[in-house]
């Protein structure tokens, strides 16, 4: 069987007796095809010393080698240390990063999944619009056969993986931090009731009132503004109707932020009468004055794990399954907005 010239994929699938679609899917470790047949092709092909021609093989199967990106934003830490997370992993993998950006509104999101899904990328990464009330223009895509992970941002109705951090967990330890500093009416700061994180770290915090005894109370839950200038006066509007206010979690990096803003702008002192905590990943938490307590999430591994996902769907021909979900630790920082050092 060997040959010094080359040989082509229609020359090796006549030698095995297969069709040439069946011998490239088989090269490529598609579960499609059988251990047994897989192995013998592979080993045929490298008895013969078989080369696929790559451009050949993206015209046939329509590769781009390329993946997509949707983020709500990139003015944000966690979304910036992801994608040197996701772009690391394609990297390795010879696949092309391109970045979509829905600033954090549904009918842009749904215009780029529109576009991608006419066949510019080969996969979807996704972190979903605050604004966004249906995922159908996503699931469209995926019954279409486009693998799709989302990360962070997630709906749990779109049948597939997602990577998060642990929601529920962090946002329970974050409010008991504020409790054991000796906070008792604490506002809770969130981006909207549509989105997975705001539902887990809502539970979390109800959770952490209840186990100190404490009843949750609606008024102190506030859902963001579109504007920082918007969340700076509404938080501002909350601690003036509730000056008992002693406590802030910030579920979002932005809405800490603003918390900060609104305080300075009421004259109150932070943490003597109102100790804040946000989820960041702000290398420059340690910087403000004072420095702010965060719990940290793992956003470049959050982004390694989301793109390993879906690069292994792309590379071994496998769907993407919801059971291939990961849930990945934060870490509680504490600094000066609590009391902390």
């Amino acid at each position: 069987m060997l040959t010094s010239a080359p040989i082509n994929l229609k020359q090796l699938a006549g030698q095995l007796g297969l069709s040439s679609s069946t011998v490239s899917r088989a090269l490529r470790d598609s579960y499609e095809i059988s251990p047994a047949t897989r192995e013998r092709v592979q080993q045929l092909a490298r008895q013969v010393n078989y080369q696929p021609n790559p451009i050949a093989s993206n015209l046939r199967s329509h590769v781009s080698k390329t993946i997509g990106v949707v983020l709500p934003q990139v003015d944000n830490h966690f979304f910036a240390s992801a994608i040197d997370g996701i772009e690391e992993v394609a990297q390795a993998h010879g696949y092309h990063v391109l970045i979509y950006l829905t600033h954090d509104q549904a009918a842009q999101e749904k215009t780029v999944a529109s576009f991608l899904g006419q066949g510019r990328v080969d996969g979807i990464l996704v972190a979903l619009a605050s604004a966004t009330r249906s995922v159908g223009h996503f699931d469209k895509l995926r019954q279409r056969g486009l693998p799709i992970v989302q990360f962070d941002r997630v709906n749990r109705l779109l049948d597939t993986a997602t990577v998060t951090t642990d929601d529920y967990g962090s946002a329970y330890q974050a409010t008991e931090h504020l409790l054991r500093a000796g906070c008792r009416t604490i506002a809770h700061l969130r981006l909207t009731e549509n989105l997975s994180i705001s539902r887990r770290r809502l539970q979390g915090y109800h959770a952490a009132l209840r186990d100190y005894g404490l009843t949750p109370d609606p008024e102190l839950v506030l859902s963001a503004s579109d504007t920082d200038e918007a969340n700076i006066a509404s938080i501002a509007q909350l601690l003036q109707q509730r000056p008992d206010t002693d406590g802030i979690f910030a579920t979002v990096e932005r809405l800490a932020l603003s918390s900060y803003h609104a305080c300075r702008r009421l004259g109150l002192s932070i943490p003597q009468t109102v100790k804040i905590i946000g989820f960041s990943n702000m290398e420059a938490a340690s910087l403000l004055a004072p420095g702010l307590t965060t719990i940290t999430q793992p956003a470049y591994a959050i982004g390694q794990e989301a793109a390993r996902i879906l690069l292994h769907a792309l590379t071994k021909r496998r769907p993407v399954l919801a059971s291939q979900s990961l849930e990945l630790k934060s870490e509680l920082v504490v600094r000066g907005s609590t009391g902390g050092a």
